[in-house]
């Protein structure tokens, strides 16, 4: 395989190996590495872009394993310590959390649980982002990249607004759908028997009501 032939269109389940093929060539061999997330969440990755929308996440010489995106909001934010990341987001934060009749402390807690305010976060079965958006959530709340800090909130309290009106209010049923799937609430009537999912709810559940103590 050349240097110009490192060009990966993602669109499979077992396609995130071809992302760790990716970090383990040689720097001296695959150079600097950019993606570009299309419309309908496909993720493209090439060592030569061809026009802006690719961002770099892989530079040449970095140190082997996964990396952050190092350009755009979310590189330049990666880098920030927790508390400097948490003030960041304020602003976005309020702003979608207003929009969407959603408490922003609720906002900030599912945040913290789900990505520790990273944007670059990437979980075991992909969700992506601060809010960790599955591709197919991200599609259905009309997202275009979930590793852009505002898009990806907007994607996440959009969702999770309409969890909360499914549920009629029961934060816990939502909560429990926004970690499980809402058709694993809709079939136990209840939160899912998964360890995952009742410690996440609890999670959740914690920071927010640290967060109201502190008056954040």
């Amino acid at each position: 395989m050349t240097e110009r032939s490192l060009v990966r269109t993602l669109a499979r389940p077992g396609a995130r190996a071809l992302i760790l093929g990716l970090l383990l060539v040689p720097a001296a061999a695959a150079g600097d590495i950019y993606r570009f997330i299309d419309e309908n969440g496909v993720a493209h990755f090439t060592n030569v872009p061809p026009d802006r929308r690719y961002k770099l996440v892989i530079r040449e010489g970095r140190p082997r394993g996964p990396a952050p995106e190092t350009s755009g909001r979310a590189g330049r934010q990666a880098s920030l310590s927790a508390s400097e990341r948490t003030r960041r987001y304020d602003r976005v934060i309020h702003e979608a959390a207003r929009r969407h009749r959603v408490d922003p402390r609720l906002v900030r807690a599912v945040i913290k649980a789900e990505s520790d305010f990273r944007p670059d976060a990437v979980s075991p079965k992909g969700a992506q982002g601060l809010m960790q958006l599955m591709p197919g959530t991200a599609r259905r709340v009309r997202i275009a990249d979930s590793f852009d800090p505002q898009d990806n909130v907007e994607g996440g309290v959009r969702y999770l607004r309409y969890l909360i009106d499914l549920f009629r209010d029961d934060l816990v049923l939502a909560l429990a759908a926004y970690n499980a799937g809402e058709q694993a609430v809709l079939r136990y009537k209840t939160i899912p028997p998964f360890r995952e999912t009742r410690e996440y709810v609890d999670r959740v559940l914690r920071y927010l009501r640290e967060y109201h103590a502190k008056g954040l």
